[in-house]
């Protein structure tokens, strides 16, 4: 008989018996711990802690479990989160005209590579209708042209968060959605958006970075996948990847490479967020590989 399995993660203050008071609440309540990582930060005093355990205890209900939880989650003043770890988190994927990330994460749901649902595709452009057809995906168009004024910019994000809250999105990735979120839209996707560009930045900003960086003559590419915050292409840091380069290389093949590195940068910041391995600390992130 298989045994419901949870992944628990929390942060608070560090202390002294964090560790054996959630394991000895967990062995207390039926369950057994599959695994466990911790982590504590001497800079910010917070502790950090991801236990992946298998409920055992049939009478053990899952209300009951996170009711009697959050007693030690109060006393312990944790920012704490209880996931069914059968539960496939839903993820919209948002993308403009360069679509190889999108076709990237579709290949890697297709082949159950990452563990998710997709319900929504939403883009300003119609060149991927068709992608998301064949994976039998809703596609929204929700164009938004070039120096649109504020009133349509902030109608077109009401349509995608409505999008959002009718299909009860857990994610949102911008697979190389080339359009800036309102600090609103940013503050309703708090902890909840991940991004995706290349690693110049601020050096190469704008149109074309990789012909920029070849004309400087750059020995390293690289991509840069990150929580979309109200600043711009500077929220926590999720992951990064890079590539040297040398003189022989053209800015075609540069950005032929550098999408390679975006595509696997990006699936494994979306992979890791299933997975509840990312916590939030500050302006940072805990990564629990």
């Amino acid at each position: 008989m298989a045994h419901p399995e949870y992944i628990l993660t929390l942060s608070c203050l560090d202390q002294r018996g964090i560790v054996h008071r959630v394991s000895g609440f967990l062995a207390d309540h039926g369950c057994n711990i599959i695994d466990s990582a911790q982590f504590g930060d001497g800079q910010s005093k917070l502790f950090f802690m991801r236990v992946h355990f298998a409920s055992e205890d049939a009478a053990m209900s899952d209300a009951q479990l996170r009711t009697d939880f959050g007693v030690l989650g109060d006393a312990l003043q944790m920012n704490w989160q209880l996931h069914d770890a059968a539960k496939k988190p839903r993820v919209m994927l948002m993308v403009s005209k360069i679509g190889h990330c999108l076709n990237d994460l579709l290949f890697r749901y297709k082949s159950g590579l990452l563990p998710v649902e997709i319900p929504a595709i939403v883009s300003n452009h119609t060149d991927f209708y068709q992608l998301a057809a064949s994976y039998n995906i809703p596609f929204h168009h929700l164009p938004l042209a070039t120096g649109a004024p504020m009133e349509a910019k902030r109608a077109q994000e009401q349509r995608i968060m409505e999008i959002v809250d009718a299909n009860k999105v857990d994610l949102v990735v911008l697979a190389r959605y080339m359009q800036i979120l309102s600090p609103e839209m940013c503050d309703a996707l708090r902890g909840r958006a991940i991004n995706i560009h290349h690693s110049f930045l601020p050096s190469f900003k704008g149109a074309k970075p990789y012909y920029q960086a070849h004309d400087r003559g750059v020995k390293l590419i690289g991509a840069t996948a990150h929580f979309v915050t109200s600043d711009l292409d500077e929220g926590p840091i999720i992951e990064q990847g890079v590539e040297r380069v040398d003189h022989s290389m053209g800015p075609d093949t540069l950005t032929a490479i550098g999408r390679d590195i975006e595509s696997v940068v990006l699936a494994r910041a979306v992979k890791w967020f299933t997975e509840h391995r990312i916590l939030l600390n500050g302006h940072k992130t805990v990564i629990f590989n």
